[in-house]
Formats: C-alpha cells, sequence, structure tokens
C-alpha cells in the first residue's frame, strides 16, 4: 500500500553534508517503491539565522506555525525527524500535541559537538556541557516510536546514556555509478604515496591528528569548513582543493593511496564505503563508524595510533576486496527498505 512520507529536517538543499545525502538517497529509494514523500527543510522558511560554527545550517526561527500548515496540507501518513535543531523541536511538538506517531533519527554526535565548542572556549566545561547535551538529546527522542541508528556500537553508546527509544538499524549506501575502482587520473604529479581526506575541515574532525601524522608522501585535504584558513596556514606541505562532489570526487579517492579518517565523533562516515567502494583502504582510529565498518584486515586497519594504522593499511590492502565488501554490504536499495521498515 502507497504511504505518504514526511521527513522533517534541519539540515537539507543546499547543504551537502552526510545527513543530507543520506535523505537524497532515502527519497530516490522511497519513491522507487511506490510511495510519495516530501523534505521540509530551512529553505521553507523566511526567518533563520547561522548556526553558529557551522554556517551552512540554517537555525529557523519559530517555525511552528508554518511547519503545522505544510503538515497540515500534505497530510502525510508517516512523519520522521531526522535532526535535533529547531524544526525538528517543532515537528515534535506538533506530532506530541496532536497525538501523531512520528519517528527520529540520531546522526549527529551533539553532545560531543556543543562540549567541544564550549571547551574551546573554556576547557574546564567540556564535561558538564556533554553531560547536559545527553539529556536534552534523550529528553528529544524519548516520545519517539522508533529511533533509527547507523550501527551496533551507536546503540550501545545510547543505551549507556540511558536512552529507551525502541531502535531500528539504518546503514548507508554508495552510489556504484560513481563510486567504484578505476584509474588514477588526477594528483600523478604528487609525491607518493598519497593519503586523502574528505569531509567538512571543522574542529570536531581532529584533523590535526591527520596532518601531524609522520607520512613520507602527500597530504591531500577535500572538502571546506571554518577551520579549513587557519589549517593551510599551519599545514603549508599539505595540499588542500576544496569541496568536491560526484564524478570529481570519485576521481580524488581513485587517484589515492590511502583514506585516513581521524575523527572520533562520527556515526557512521559515508567517505569511509566510498573510499572502499573505489579501492582505497582506510586508516582510522578504533572507534564508532570505522570499527563496524573495517572488519578485516583487508580494508584497512585501525589503531589507537593513527600512523600505525596508516602503516598497516598500506601493507595490507586489497582494492577488489575493499570494492567488494561495499557492494554486497551497503545499498541504498537496502537502506530504503530498512527506513520505510522502521517508520
Amino acid at each position: 500500500m502507497s504511504m505518504k512520507v514526511l521527513i522533517i529536517s534541519d539540515a537539507w538543499h543546499p547543504q551537502v553534508n552526510g545527513v543530507v545525502r543520506t535523505y537524497e538517497y532515502l527519497c530516490k529509494e522511497i519513491k522507487a517503491l511506490g510511495h510519495k514523500v516530501e523534505v521540509i527543510g530551512p529553505a521553507y522558511f523566511a526567518a533563520s539565522v547561522p548556526m553558529p560554527f557551522y554556517p551552512e545550517i540554517k537555525l529557523v526561527i519559530r517555525p511552528y506555525r508554518r511547519l503545522k500548515r505544510l503538515i497540515n496540507d500534505f497530510k502525510p501518513d508517516r512523519i520522521h525527524i531526522a535532526t535535533e535543531g529547531p524544526l525538528g523541536w517543532a515537528a515534535r511538538k506538533y506530532c506530541i500535541k496532536n497525538n501523531i506517531e512520528f519517528s527520529t533519527s540520531y546522526h549527529t554526535q551533539f553532545p560531543d559537538y556543543v562540549a567541544k565548542r564550549f571547551a574551546w572556549l573554556i576547557p574546564p566545561l567540556y564535561s558538564a556541557v556533554h553531560r547536559q547535551a545527553i539529556k536534552v538529546v534523550r529528553s528529544f527522542h524519548a516520545p519517539s516510536n522508533a529511533l533509527l541508528i547507523a550501527t551496533q556500537s551507536l546503540e550501545e553508546q545510547l543505551q549507556s546514556w540511558g536512552f529507551t527509544t525502541p531502535m531500528h538499524r539504518l546503514s548507508r549506501g554508495v552510489n556504484f555509478d560513481v563510486f567504484h575502482p578505476g584509474e588514477k587520473t588526477v594528483m600523478q604529479d604528487l609525491k607518493k604515496p598519497v593519503a586523502l581526506y574528505v569531509g567538512r575541515i571543522a574542529i570536531e574532525k581532529n584533523l590535526e591528528a591527520f596532518l601531524d601524522m609522520p607520512w613520507d608522501g602527500t597530504k591531500v585535504m577535500v572538502g571546506d569548513g571554518p577551520v579549513r584558513a587557519e589549517l593551510e596556514l599551519k599545514y603549508p606541505d599539505a595540499i588542500f582543493v576544496g569541496k568536491k562532489t560526484g564524478h570529481e570526487l570519485a576521481d580524488y579517492y581513485r587517484s589515492s593511496d590511502l583514506f585516513v579518517f581521524p575523527s572520533k565523533t562520527d556515526t557512521f562516515g559515508i567517505v569511509l564505503i566510498e573510499a572502499l567502494a573505489c579501492g582505497l583502504p582506510v586508516a582510522a582510529y578504533n572507534v564508532m563508524g570505522p570499527k563496524d565498518i573495517i572488519i578485516d584486515d583487508k580494508y584497512g586497519a585501525l589503531d589507537n595510533d593513527l600512523g600505525a594504522a596508516a602503516t598497516r593499511a598500506m601493507q595490507n590492502c586489497d582494492a577488489n576486496a575493499c570494492a567488494q565488501y561495499v557492494k554486497e554490504n551497503y545499498s541504498w536499495e537496502a537502506a530504503g527498505k530498512e527506513f520505510l521498515a522502521a517508520i
């Protein structure tokens, strides 16, 4: 039976990030399965302010009345709240007020994100802010009928934080028409081996761990963000190429020798499976996200020493095994079915 699915997200076009890309692909799969789907994002609202430290995300001001009209006009059969921002809170209020069941997702380590920024200003505040932020997100998700999470380790973390909302797995996928093994077509004039980072250039990504890592080759940074200019000055030997998407991004993966993922706070990391799909081994810390994906040393290496992980990943990699592993385990078609089953 066909359904009308409404997704409400503070992260949506024209932003480019993991949350946006997840729902872009999920929407395609939901439509392919015969359902109607709409996403309400910040662009539907006139008044917004840039999110502190993440200006690409617009925080909508007092969205409730307009959001109520939009929901009533669409008349959804299912409502999914993707984010814990102002739109998410307004959608939650609407659903509770009208006795409507809804589902939510935990995409971002919001407590760590907020606490890191307070600690940047006043270091001793980290723990207190982190504890308070956990209470806020736990409260946000408590009335949800289904909390969608990416990995087993995230489920265990949320349970340790006292979350009691029923949790359902929502994996991620790769566009295999774009991300696949192939020829090295860019960066051929750089000193080899080339170690690649792809993602937002921001403090929560722990990028200095990668940039300080011993490496007898070239480090390339793909992406943009608030600390890019500062890091370019501090690390003149690293090459910053800006934001890349689609086929151009895939060329950077294929033309590199190693993918390095220094973040300790991501809940999954779509870039990990994109890199693997292009035959690129991964070096990362043994933390949530990487440890759920890099389950065999053919695909890379995990270590509390990022340099040691990089060395082992280069020694043990099997490009064909990396690509085959992703093809067998991460498809957007499967993720779309998981999403519909959960909501």
